[in-house]
C-alpha cells in the first residue's frame, strides 16, 4: 500500500515553504490565485488527503457528535436520530449513535467510550432504570457538553429539549372525561424518569380541573416491558374501582396492553378504551389500537436537541461565553384521534 503525501512533499517538489502549501490548500487570501491553484494541481495529482488527525489535533475538536439513546429499534428515537443527522451534516458534524438498550451501567460505559473517543459533545437520551447521573457530571471536567431530549434526567442545570407531558396528559384525560369515562387508569413509566412525574402531575391536574377525585390507586408504574404492562393491566382491573379507559406511558405499551385485555376477553373500545402517547405509525398497523395518541414530535426534538448543541460548540469555538442559566426548548403535545369509523 503507498504511503500518503504530505504537505511537506508538495511543498519540497515546488521548492516552496510547507506553510505556504497548508494556506494554498485552506485557500488562505493571502497566497495568489496562481500558486493557490498550481499547488491544488499537483495535490490532486499526488492524490494528496489531509491528515484529519492533525486538523483535528490544531482545532481542538473531531467534528463528531456522540448520540446515545435506549434503542433505535423505537421508531420515535429513529426519527429523532435522522433530523440530528440531518442538522450535523449541515455543519460538517459526524454523528455516532449508541445504544443502551435501557440499561444504566451499558450507558455508563458508552459515555465513557465516547468521552475516550474524543466526541465533541453529547446527545442523550436516557436509559429507563439510570438511577445516578455522576457519569454526565465527569463530562463537565473533560468540557464536553451534553444536551439531553425526550427522556430528560431529573437533575438540575441540564440543557435539554422536551415535550410536555403534564399538558398532555391533561389533554389525554380531559378526552376521555368528555368521552363519559370517570374511573379512568394511567400505566405509568418508571419513577427514574422525569416523564413519569410529568404524566402523574398532568393526570392529577386533569381530575382536580374537573371536579374529580384523585385515586392514587388508579396510577400504577411499569417497567414498559410486556411483562410489566401485563402486571400493571392486571392491578388497574382488579382494582375496587374497575377503569373503563386507561392512559398508557406510550404506544409500545398500549399495544402490549391492548394485546392482554384481549386475552382477558376484553372487548376494545367498548369494555375499554385506551389512549397512549407518540403518535407512532405503528398504530396504522394494528387491528385494534387506542383511541387517541399524543404526539411527541420526536423530528422536532432531535432537530432542536441537535441545533442546541452545535450552538454550544459554536460559542466554545469562538471563545464565547455560554449565557447564564442553560439552554432548554419545550415542544407542545398535541392529541391525536385514532377513532376508526
Amino acid at each position: 500500500m503507498p504511503e500518503q503525501v504530505t504537505i511537506k512533499e508538495i511543498a519540497h517538489i515546488l521548492n516552496i515553504s510547507v506553510s505556504t502549501v497548508s494556506r494554498a490548500l485552506h485557500d488562505h487570501p493571502s497566497i495568489g490565485v496562481v500558486t493557490r491553484e498550481k499547488i491544488k494541481k499537483l495535490a490532486r495529482e499526488l492524490n494528496y488527503e489531509p491528515n484529519q488527525s492533525a486538523i483535528f489535533f490544531q482545532k481542538g475538536k473531531t467534528f463528531t457528535i456522540g448520540v446515545v439513546l435506549p434503542e433505535l429499534t423505537e421508531t420515535f428515537f429513529s426519527v429523532a436520530v435522522s433530523a440530528i443527522e440531518d442538522i450535523a451534516y449541515q455543519k460538517n458534524y459526524t454523528v455516532v449513535v449508541s445504544q443502551s438498550h435501557d440499561d444504566e451501567q451499558r450507558e455508563r460505559l458508552l459515555v465513557e467510550k465516547m468521552k475516550n473517543n474524543r466526541v465533541d459533545g453529547l446527545l442523550v437520551s436516557v436509559a429507563k432504570n439510570t438511577s445516578k447521573y455522576d457519569h454526565f457530571d465527569m463530562l463537565k471536567k473533560y468540557d464536553i457538553p451534553v444536551v439531553f431530549f425526550d427522556r430528560i434526567p431529573p437533575i438540575p442545570n441540564i440543557h435539554y429539549v422536551a415535550c410536555n407531558m403534564e399538558t398532555g396528559t391533561i389533554e389525554a384525560v380531559s378526552y376521555l372525561l368528555k368521552r363519559g369515562h370517570r374511573t379512568i387508569g394511567l400505566i405509568n413509566g418508571p419513577a427514574t424518569l422525569f416523564a413519569t412525574n410529568e404524566r402523574r402531575e398532568g393526570y392529577i391536574k386533569a381530575m382536580v380541573k374537573n371536579r374529580l377525585k384523585f385515586d392514587p390507586t388508579l396510577v400504577v408504574n411499569s417497567d414498559l416491558t410486556e411483562t410489566g404492562t401485563q402486571a400493571a393491566l392486571d392491578e388497574l382491573l382488579h382494582n375496587k374501582r374497575k377503569p373503563t379507559a386507561i392512559v398508557t406511558f406510550n404506544d409500545y405499551v398500549a399495544l402490549y396492553a391492548i394485546k392482554h385485555a384481549r386475552r382477558l376477553n376484553l372487548e376494545i373500545n367498548k369494555d375499554i378504551e385506551f389512549v397512549s402517547y407518540a403518535n407512532l405509525p405503528l398504530i396504522g398497523y394494528m387491528d385494534h389500537i387506542p383511541i387517541a395518541s399524543v404526539e411527541q414530535h420526536p423530528h422536532l426534538q432531535g432537530q432542536k436537541a441537535a441545533e442546541i448543541l452545535l450552538d454550544l460548540l459554536a460559542r466554545k469555538e469562538n471563545a464565547i461565553s455560554e449565557p447564564s442559566g442553560y439552554f432548554n426548548s419545550i415542544i407542545e403535545s398535541q392529541l391525536v384521534e385514532n377513532i376508526r369509523e
